[in-house]
């Protein structure tokens, strides 16, 4: 596909645009247009040769807590629309989480590790099943994707809902544990940190958890057409990065209360297992694998044919 200067220089300065409205003195973006070039675009082209215009294409953006998915999300969205005029819809498996409400029922049925969102058993499948088969119609009629505020731990009123008005030709659908398989039996059997030691000695949340990929979340990841993978270097960089995150929520959700360090160290725990199980078999599920180094920067991008 040819591009004009015009064109590419279009897709530089909406870029750099929104870069800079994501950096934190504390983590600048390094070498922004070498980073558009070596990656955004050429995710943008794959994406573009397996979009078919009959129906919208899905594809799953994967990575542990605090590597980037939004910012990669929003900025492929800015290159699909200015290089190849399509349009892009992007939400987060974290917009589904269920209420805090039905959290806490859960928790006392189950196990009180329940009432703690994050893990898979903690979000609203049927709704978003429902959401992803409205936004795949042919006869498209505006649809809205709920929206979840971490501030308050609880689902937003549906006036405050994301309203889709236009059928959309990409949907991009990120999370932390996008694309997740379950693990073998065995491997539930030993505990991964003081949380599942000490509040999940009978291991009835983790296999709950378990029987939630096998059950439910396999037909969300079913759909997925294309499936990128965000590598981090190790489990431990997600609580430094996962600290980061929370500063930036302050400062999104106007000053709101957010987790001090202790509180996140307890809240990695829930998500340890299942990242540290994704990053042992991804490599071979996902379409596109980007190594993420300790800087947080990408590092290297792979496709996978």
């Amino acid at each position: 596909m040819f591009l004009s200067n015009s064109e590419k220089q279009k897709v530089r300065n909406k870029y750099i645009k929104f870069i800079k409205s994501q950096e934190v003195l504390s983590e600048p973006f390094r070498d922004k247009i070498g980073q558009l070039n070596k990656f955004y675009i050429p995710i943008s082209k794959m994406i573009y040769k397996n979009y078919k215009t009959k129906k919208p294409l899905i594809i799953g953006l994967s990575g542990g807590q605090g590597s980037g998915k939004s910012t990669i999300s929003n900025i492929l969205k800015i290159v699909l629309k200015e290089l190849f005029k399509l349009e892009t819809v992007i939400f987060s498996i974290d917009d589904f989480y269920q209420t805090l409400h039905e959290r806490q029922k859960k928790a006392r049925r189950i196990t009180p590790l329940f009432s703690t969102r994050g893990v898979p058993g903690t979000h609203d499948i049927n709704l978003l099943l429902n959401c992803i088969k409205k936004l795949k119609k042919k006869k498209f009629k505006a649809t809205k994707i709920p929206r979840f505020d971490k501030s308050m731990d609880d689902r937003l009123p549906k006036k405050k809902w994301q309203n889709i008005k236009i059928r959309p030709s990409i949907i991009i659908f990120e999370g932390w544990c996008v694309g997740v398989t379950s693990q073998n039996k065995r491997d539930l059997l030993i505990p991964i940190n003081k949380l599942e030691k000490k509040e999940d000695s009978s291991r009835a949340w983790r296999i709950a958890v378990n029987q939630e990929i096998k059950k439910n979340y396999k037909k969300v990841f079913s759909l997925i057409d294309k499936l990128i993978f965000l590598k981090v270097p190790s489990f431990k960089k997600v609580f430094s990065w996962r600290l980061l995150q929370e500063k930036k929520l302050k400062i999104s959700s106007g000053g709101k209360k957010i987790m001090n360090e202790t509180e996140i160290k307890r809240f990695i725990m829930f998500y340890e297992r299942l990242t540290k199980h994704m990053l042992k078999t991804m490599s071979s599920k996902a379409h596109v694998i980007i190594k993420i180094d300790n800087k947080h920067k990408l590092k290297s991008i792979k496709f996978i044919k």
